[in-house]
This record gives structure tokens, sequence and C-alpha cells, in this order.
């Protein structure tokens, strides 16, 4: 990327910009080297890395983050700059000072935090977890050396034994000083020899303030006087051996704390290259995440590089982010664009109104350009964009004095410099070529220049109000016209691109509306040629009609938003209703079921008291609850959520052998034969029946059914016609019993002669439970044992009544 074109778009100032999320100096540094690249590799694993963080900062920022099994946020704030401390851990001998190796371990169990957490969150995140992983894993260091440094950088006592004992030494030594200059003070305290009663400490001993006039009264030391010379500072004689001791123990403890410092130093220094990599990793991982809060702030999006054989240049509600920085400050917002160049069509010119923003939108894109191949998020909400180069710009004013270059002098060099050096893989951006000279030549002059970079293959922008221009992007192929809109009625700029059409300069029209004299813009006008004239008038006409007509795209996608959230409203009161009448004609058939059975009790308990009937009571009552059960499965069918009938003219055709689901019955069925048009045989279970071909709610895929209960089709008996089984192994005792009972009532419908009920053999609960039922069941002839070859004492073969 050139240096100059990165100086013009404001990429610094954009740093800067995402500088306010980086706290560490590690991170500053990692930031200062952020250039744009060309290596596609390089940024598209960085854009990846960027898409990531934002990712993961979305995640932390959510609530219940555990439930969503979401990401921490990780913190980089208060790490010191470890420059210093990494460079003396390089000379042979260094000792680091307490605060130094503080600050270098804290950042150290920073880094394992977050080298911690990333890797964990590898499956989600891993290109961040892959970085992380390169950092070195300091704790069992860290654990060594928890607690020896404290937070202001000095020693702990516990650092080693020997400090342990010279300081308690110190501590009881200092102790013994005190009391005996306490003891001296009130010795002398009437002879008016003291000049105040307190002790202090001077060059390192603890003496007391006495009387200058009448020091010799007093044996021992004098080490200092005060600034007026009345006071002196005393060690008495009988303290001096004390302070000898105490002045001993500090330079003992002195040593052991170097000693101390020089060990943690060494320890570290043996890991100095894993150490000076985490630094670095740590400074890359912030960059990350900055660029992702830098995202989420300003609404930015990860760009894709377009592939080299098709390159392709397409924002999609673009805004610059310094504008919307500024903007924000002062309660304004950013017009966004969107504009497409793609295959032969590489050269957008822009022209309209003055402060109508043609050079903001060409700064836009080459900034927003420069940041994605910075690996940095682009606000947007989509980008894509070619791998260029270079970013070549001519955006402003180059006027030179110390080089005596002219408006247009500066201008020509910078264009002649970028001749040079443009590529097919450049992006030329190009604010109003040909300006600061005559109109017909700088018209020529950029319509010539436009030719040029459209030949070499450039991706090229140009903002113009030069009619040639304009009038090159209407007639050349490859070339877009586009257009800054302003309000016609107040002359006011919109800051709107819109593609396809050429935009009005309404320079007149501006300079009349800001005061200019009516009589000189009408002088001024009256001047153009009538072609131009004509070409004016043509153009504020096509532009009033393209401003009617979007806003009838604007009202009509209003509306239609409007109609579908009036049927989303209507379609929900609807399913609300049809919800309450399901619900309220499923408590009216509970009611009835239960009334209905509540009778049924009463006659049976009327037949029950006449001994006779007792056989016919229990058959009703097994009736009776097969009934129950049989509505109570016609009602779950019914309203099992999300089944809905299938159009018969969508649904596939009904041959005989398609499984089926039937209106009213649970279990799918299989179709026997075709009645006809309009009706079917249906086989769901043991039971066969015939059917409207309408109350066939679902055709199923072809897979043979698993059988319902546990009822199993074994074979045909040569004399008994089908034999049956069910299989009630691992229920419990009542649980089977129901179970068999209605299998006896479907087989007995069925038209089944005999039937094998599997119970196994265990404790014989089950065999015994099935056999006190078919002793007293009203379909049930006899029953035994199953031969050997049938199971012999774990099943029991029942013999059914002919219906």
């Amino acid at each position: 990327m050139k240096h100059a074109s990165a100086q013009i778009l404001e990429f610094e100032a954009l740093r800067e910009l995402v500088g306010r999320y980086i706290s560490s100096p590690t991170g500053r540094a990692e930031l200062a080297r952020l250039n744009p690249g060309t290596d596609r590799a390089a940024v598209e694993s960085l854009l990846a890395e960027a898409g990531e963080a934002i990712v993961y900062v979305r995640a932390a920022a959510q609530p219940h983050r555990a439930e969503r099994g979401a990401a921490i946020t990780l913190r980089f704030d208060s790490l010191a700059d470890p420059t210093a401390a990494l460079g003396k851990l390089h000379i042979e001998g260094a000792c680091l000072e307490g605060q130094e190796i503080h600050e270098l371990l804290e950042l150290l169990e920073r880094a394992s935090d977050a080298r911690a957490l990333l890797v964990a969150a590898a499956e989600r995140f891993p290109l961040l977890a892959a970085r992380a992983a390169r950092m070195g894993d300091f704790r069992p260091l860290l654990r060594e050396l928890a607690g020896r440094i404290q937070p202001d950088g000095a020693v702990a006592d516990d650092a080693s034994p020997a400090l342990a004992r010279l300081r308690r030494d110190l501590e009881r030594q200092q102790r013994l000083i005190q009391e005996s200059l306490e003891r001296f003070l009130r010795e002398h305290r009437d002879e008016g020899v003291l000049q105040e009663e307190f002790v202090t400490i001077r060059n390192e001993r603890f003496v007391v303030p006495v009387v200058a006039g009448r020091r010799r009264r007093l044996e021992g030391v004098i080490h200092a006087a005060s600034g007026t010379g009345h006071t002196l500072f005393l060690e008495p004689l009988e303290t001096i051996e004390r302070n000898n001791e105490l002045v001993r123990l500090r330079e003992e403890e002195s040593r052991e704390v170097h000693r101390i410092l020089l060990d943690i130093t060494m320890r570290l220094g043996g890991c100095r290259e894993s150490i000076a990599r985490t630094v670095e990793i740590m400074g890359a991982l912030e960059l990350a995440f900055a660029k992702a809060r830098f995202a989420v702030d300003f609404g930015g999006v990860i760009a894709r590089l377009s592939p080299r054989e098709n390159p392709r240049l397409a924002l999609r509600q673009a805004r610059h982010p310094l504008l919307e920085d500024v903007l924000r400050r002062q309660g304004g917002r950013v017009v966004p664009f969107s504009l497409e160049l793609a295959g032969a069509f590489r050269t957008l010119v822009v022209s309209g109104p003055n402060t109508g923003g043609k050079s903001v939108t060409l700064k836009t894109v080459g900034l927003l350009v420069l940041m994605a191949q910075a690996g940095l998020p682009v606000p947007c909400e989509e980008a894509e964009i070619p791998l260029f180069d270079q970013v070549l710009a001519d955006v402003g004013d180059q006027q030179s004095i110390a080089e005596s270059l002219s408006t247009f002098s500066a201008h020509v060099v910078r264009l002649r410099e970028m001749l040079e050096t443009a590529t097919a893989d450049s992006l030329v951006l190009l604010d109003e070529p040909g300006r600061a000279t005559d109109p017909d030549e700088g018209g020529a002059l950029g319509v010539a220049l436009v030719e040029d970079f459209r030949r070499r293959g450039c991706f090229t922008l140009v903002s113009t109000h030069l009619a040639a221009l304009k009038a090159c992007g209407a007639s050349t192929v490859g070339v877009i016209d586009a257009a800054m809109s302003f309000d016609q009625r107040t002359l006011a700029p919109t800051y709107a691109l819109r593609l396809g059409v050429p935009g009005l300069s309404a320079g007149l029209e501006i300079a009349g509306r800001l005061g200019l004299p009516a009589a000189l813009v009408e002088r001024a006008r009256a001047s153009m040629s009538e072609g131009r004239r004509d070409l004016a008038r043509l153009l504020a006409l096509l532009h009033e009609k393209l401003e009617a007509a979007t806003r009838r795209e604007a009202d009509l996608a209003r509306e239609q938003a409007a109609v579908a959230e009036r049927d989303k409203a209507l379609a929900n009161k609807w399913a609300e209703r049809e919800s309450a009448r399901l619900r309220e004609l499923d408590r009216h058939a509970q009611a009835l079921a239960e009334q209905f059975e509540a009778r049924a009790r009463e006659v049976i308990a009327g037949i029950e008291r006449d001994g006779e009937n007792r056989k016919f009571a229990a058959q009703a009552r097994r009736r009776v609850a097969q009934a129950r059960r049989e509505f109570e499965e016609q009602r779950e069918a019914r309203a099992i959520p999300g089944r809905q009938e299938t159009p018969a003219g969508s649904r596939p055709a009904i041959v005989e052998g398609a499984r089926v689901r039937i209106q009213g019955i649970r279990e799918p069925a299989r179709v026997r034969r075709l009645l006809g048009p309009e009706r079917i045989e249906v086989e769901a279970g043991p039971l066969r029946l015939q059917v409207p071909v309408a109350e066939v709610v679902e055709v199923l895929e072809a897979v043979e059914p698993a059988p319902a209960a546990g009822v199993r089709l074994l074979g045909t008996h040569p004399a008994e016609g089908t034999l049956r089984e069910i299989n009630v192994i691992g229920l419990r005792a009542q649980e089977a019993r129901d179970q068999v009972d209605k299998f006896l009532d479907q087989a007995a419908v069925a038209g089944v002669r005999e039937v094998r009920i599997v119970h196994g053999y265990g404790a014989g609960v089950l065999r015994r439970v099935i056999g006190e039922l078919l002793a007293g069941h009203p379909h049930v002839t006899g029953y035994q044992a199953a031969p050997a070859e049938q199971g012999g004492a774990g099943a029991t073969v029942a013999a059914l009544r002919e219906q």
C-alpha cells in the first residue's frame, strides 16, 4: 500500500480510533505495526480471526452466559509495559526489581487465564485457540512464585525461611530500641534537656530530639540538627549497640532480598523466549478483541476477499467510520451508501452538487479497502473486495508552497505518479480530475485518465462536475454513472448515492439560494449554451422522476410490511381462537366420557348384586375399560401437535401395501386393497377396516412398521388360523395385565383362535397374574404352558372362543 494514499485516506486517524479499545502497552505496540497487507493468506487469516473475536465478544455480552455456553470476557487492562523487564532477562547477571517482577508475573497470569479459556473453547473459536495455544503454560511457575512478590514490589516475608527469620529479628530489635528510648525519655523528662518527647529516625538509626544548648548533659552520638540549629538528634549511648545490631540485620535482609529477586529473575530468564512470545501474542489477542469491540460499536462486518479470477467490489450500506464518530458526538448520523463494481464494469463516475458527499464516498471506499486488507472489520452490512496491490488516491488539494506547486501542478504530479505505478490489481480514486484548469481541457484530461485506467483493468472511482466525464459514464462500456442526490426543493444535499444516473451540480441554483443576486444568476444561466441548458433541464427532470419513483417504492414497501403484519396478527388470532375451541371440545368430550363411565359403573353394580350375573358384569367392566381406552387413543391421535392433513393433490398415491395414517386411528395402517376411487380396505393392527379415502390423513414412507404393543405375527397354524403373541417381559404386574387384556380383546375381534403370551420365568409373578386373568376372561376357553419349542414355562398359550 502506498503511504501517500494511506495518509490521504486518514488511515492513521482510523488507527487512533481503534486504539480507544486498547489499554495495554503490548496491545498498542501491536496496533502500531498494523498496516494493510497484500498477502491473501495472511489477510484472510487476520479477517477470520477478527470474525471469531466478534462472535466471542457478542457471546460474552449476552446474559445467562452459562446457559448459552458463551464466552467469558478477557481482560487486558492494567497491564504494565514489560519491555524493560524483558530486556534485562537477556542480560547475564541482571536482576529485576520487585515491581518489574510483579508486573511481569501479573501479565503471565493474565496470559495463562486467556490461554486456558480460549483453548477450552477451541471447537467454537479454533483460530483464537490456536494463537493462544502458542503462548507458554506458566501455571506451574506461577504457583511456585505465588505470593513471593507483593503488589507494591516488596518481597513477602515468607519468600524464604531466612527472610522470615531476619524480619522477625528486625521487628524484635526495633521493639527493643523503641522501649529503650522511651525509658530514656521518661528518665530525662524533668531535666529540661529534651526538645520533644518522641522517637524518630536519622541516618537509619533511632534517635531522640534534644535541646542544642544542653547537649553536653547527655551521653550519646549526634546524627543531625534541625534547620534552625535549636534541635539536635541524639542517639543515646545505651542504644548504640542495639542500633548497630539493627543495621546489621537490615544489611542481611537486603542481601537475602537481592538473592530472592536474583533467583526469580534467573527462573524467568530460563524461559525468556517463551515469555517474549507470550507477550507478543497477548498484544495480538488484545488487538483482535479491540477489532471486535470496534465492530460491535460501529456495526462492522468482516469483508470477503473476492477471487482473483472474478474480482468484485461490493459494499452494502457502507459508512465512513471517522465521519460517523464525529457525527455521533454531535447527535447526527451518517447516510450510508451501496455500490457494486464487477466484471467489465470497474469504473464509477460520481457527480452531484458541491458538499454533496462525492469526496467522502471516494474516501470511504478507499479507507474501507485499507481496513479490510489490514484485517479490520468494516462498517457495512456486507462487503466484498478484491485484494488490491495498492490504493492510489488523488483526493483533496495537494498544493505545496514549499515546492512551488500550484493546485493544478500538484494535481498533475500526483496523477503522473499514479499512472507510473497503477496495475490491473490497483484501486484508483480520482477526486475531480482536471480541476483547477480550463473546464474543456480539464474534461478532456479526465476522460483520457479514466480511459487509461479502464484499459489497465483498474477499479476506478471518479468524482466530477465536468460534463465530459458525465458523458463518458453514460456512453462508455464498463463505466457506470452515479449521482449524489439532493432535495430539489431546498437544494440541501441528502448524501444518498444513486447508481445509474449522472448527478446535477446545481451550482447556479445553490448560488442563488445562498444569496447571490438573482439577476446575476440569470445572466450566468443565459450565457450557457443551449445544449448545456437542455442537459441541465433533462437531468433535473430525470432526478425528479427518480425521486418520485423512490418515494412510491418506499410507500409500497411500508404498505407491504403493514399488510404482512396484519396477516400475521390475523393468523395468530385465528390460531388462538381455534385452540380455544379445540380445548372446549376436548373438555366437553371428557365430561361426556366420564358421565358414560359413571352410568356404566352404576349398571354393572346393579348386575353384580345378582350372583348369577357376576360373570357378565366382569365382561361388561372390561368392555367399558376397552371403550374408554379407545376413546382416549382416538382423542390423543386427533390432538397430535403439528399434524396437518396433506392435500390430496400433493400427497403420494395410495396403492396396495402403502402405509397410511387414518383419521381417528393412532397406529399406522397398511392398505390391503383398493375398493374403488373413494374407498380402501386397511389393516391396522388386528383390525381390518373399510374407510373412505378422504379419511387418509397422511401417506407414510414405505418402511415396515414396528409391531404395536408388543404384538408380533409369527406364522400360520395349519388348523387354527393366524397365531399371534404378546411379550410382556419387563412390565409390572398391573401393566402386563392391562396389556394382555387389551390384546385379547383385539385378537377376539380379529377372529384369532389361539394366542401366545410370553411372560418369562423370573419369580413367576407375571405367569401367576396372567393365569388369573385368563381363568376368568370371557374370550378364553382354556390355556396352558406353551410347548418347549414355543417357550415352555416362559410362555402361556390361550385358546379363544369363536365370536
